[in-house]
């Protein structure tokens, strides 16, 4: 009677027992359901690579890839999730609304009374210096100057002694072939200086800096009654921002946007990594200006352990065309002179409300610390996509140990972007805003880091934490730097010399007013109307207009 009675209390033990871990599961895979619904589990994508892929030929030698499955059909995207910087629900429409272009076009044309090239009086010949974008800005420039002194330009020489140590030359990033035929009406170009001028003497100048129309007319001109061979030793910021000849400046927009366009097989791949981006949806260019080389150009070293910061102390006093060596980091970066760190990035783009599924494209080189510096952001954006996750490293071979091709190919991506951020205001920065501003109505979001950097210390002080009060005070400080047309600025009030130039928004930052008009209502209907059968006609032609590829 005791053992049946034993028996039993062990069977209801049993059975409370199975009671409650049932009730516990039941309650467990209630809260999973409530907290999770189906629909916002996270779910990455098991691979960020692209679909297979099979080769096709674009004439000649080359070939390229072409996705086989339309992208959007092979991968899943990631869910759109609230961030804890965001408040309220997300407005995706307003994040990725574009600026208004207020009625501005592209006008370029030049005046009734500009004439063709007049009679030569000699050559000149250009040496570019510093990286691709700072090259660019002085081709055009040297354009404008063949103009003005009567030149024949003989194509550029592209700068093999900079940092980067890139052995490319002029036809192997630009179109040699497009640039002289579309400067035809302009400046007469050529490939290379007559034989029978090779050996002859050749007047080596280094142009003022910032200078004038006066300067070249009559000191650099009056040149050629000694000369038949001018060379400009240097090339970057020769030509004045301002006041110079409505002609002359319209010159320079269409050197920079129409005839200096790359080269068709960087061109090519570049329109490739356009559309494999594209793929995953909007996305925005995000130029990380955090390489060494600029890190140790500019001194800046927040963040960096004691040996990076002297590895970085070492380059920059061994790099001798860099002239300032004694560099206060704290200063710079107070003053707001320091790129943004990627873990800054991330709080940035946090606060401004876009979501953890935002694609986003890294125009940059090799980020100094590697992985373990992008890890921060990488984690708020886990969809981080640079030239190497989109391409394969045979796509990729042409380029590679070509920095300036490398640049040309995340230029062409920058500037198709739906919106361009960049974290410091460096040559590739301010190139692509410029040529943004050009095509109009693309939006670009120009960080303030002086005001920035000084919340991001509250953050780092444990005063501020993120979420919606951060949130707020980003957003209002940014409302007017998204890229909306303005005139350009002028030099800062109290400068003299060479400062007062220094402080003047670069042309090619800001081509407005020169190359940007803002017509009335019949005016741009008759625009509208001449630039799609301009557009139509160029791609019949297989031509880009502004110097990179738009589709209709």
């Amino acid at each position: 009677m005791q053992r049946r009675r034993w028996r039993t209390l062990g069977l209801l033990r049993r059975l409370l027992t199975c009671a409650i871990g049932s009730i516990g599961l039941v309650a467990v895979l209630y809260a999973h359901v409530r907290l999770f619904p189906s629909s916002q589990v996270p779910k990455l994508p098991d691979s960020y690579k692209l679909p297979m892929q099979q080769e096709i030929g674009l004439g000649g030698e080359q070939s390229w890839m072409l996705e086989v499955v339309p992208p959007h059909l092979s991968r899943a995207p990631l869910p759109a999730r609230k961030l804890d910087g965001a408040s309220g629900i997300l407005d995706s429409d307003k994040l990725w609304k574009q600026p208004q272009k207020r009625d501005y076009m592209p006008c370029v044309d030049p005046s009734s009374t500009y004439t063709t090239p007049r009679e030569s009086r000699g050559y000149l010949l250009v040496h570019t210096n510093g990286g691709l974008n700072q090259m660019r800005a002085g081709i055009c420039d040297m354009v404008a100057v063949a103009r003005i002194i009567n030149a024949t330009l003989v194509i550029p020489e592209l700068d093999r002694r900079s940092f980067w140590q890139d052995t490319s030359n002029f036809s192997d990033v630009f179109d040699d072939n497009h640039f002289i035929s579309s400067l035809a009406n302009d400046v007469k170009v050529i490939k290379k200086l007559p034989k029978e001028l090779a050996t002859s003497t050749r007047a080596v100048k280094h142009f003022r800096s910032w200078s004038g129309i006066e300067y070249y007319q009559d000191e650099i001109a009056s040149m050629w009654e000694d000369y038949q061979v001018i060379r400009a030793a240097k090339s970057d910021s020769r030509l004045a921002n301002n006041n110079l000849p409505p002609d002359i400046q319209k010159l320079r927009c269409r050197a920079c946007y129409e005839a200096l366009r790359f080269s068709p097989h960087i061109e090519a791949m570049g329109k490739w990594l356009v559309e494999r981006m594209r793929s995953y949806g909007p996305y925005i260019a995000l130029h990380l200006r955090y390489e060494k080389d600029m890190l140790a150009f500019s001194g800046c070293t927040h963040d960096l352990s004691p040996e990076e910061a002297d590895e970085l102390k070492i380059i920059r006093e061994n790099t001798v065309y860099w002239k300032v060596k004694a560099i206060h980091s704290t200063e710079q970066r107070t003053k707001g002179y320091c790129p943004l760190t990627p873990k800054e990035v991330g709080i940035f783009l946090t606060a401004l409300g876009f979501p953890s599924n935002t694609p986003i494209y890294i125009a940059a080189g090799e980020i100094y610390g590697g992985d373990s510096r992008m890890a921060n952001l990488q984690s708020r954006y886990p969809l981080l996509m640079n030239k190497e996750k989109l391409a394969s490293a045979e796509e990729l071979e042409p380029f590679i140990n070509h920095a300036s091709q490398m640049a040309a190919l995340d230029y062409i991506v920058s500037v198709e972007s739906d919106i361009f951020i960049p974290s410091f205001s460096g040559n590739m920065a301010r190139a692509v805003e410029g040529h943004r501003r050009f095509l109009g109505h693309r939006k670009t979001i120009s960080p303030d880091r002086k005001a920035l950097v000084h919340l991001f210390d509250k953050i780092e002080q444990g005063t501020m934490k993120e979420g919606k009060t951060l949130s707020a005070r980003i957003i209002e400080i940014h409302k007017r730097r998204q890229g909306s047309p303005r005139k350009r600025k002028g030099p800062i009030s109290g400068t003299k010399g060479l400062d007062r130039f220094r402080s003047e928004e670069a042309f090619y930052v800001n081509p407005l007013p020169d190359c940007l008009c803002q017509m009335n209502t019949s005016s741009r209907n008759q625009i509208d109307t001449d630039s799609r059968k301009k557009f139509i006609l160029n791609s019949v032609r297989g031509q880009r207009i502004g110097g990179v590829f738009q589709s209709l």
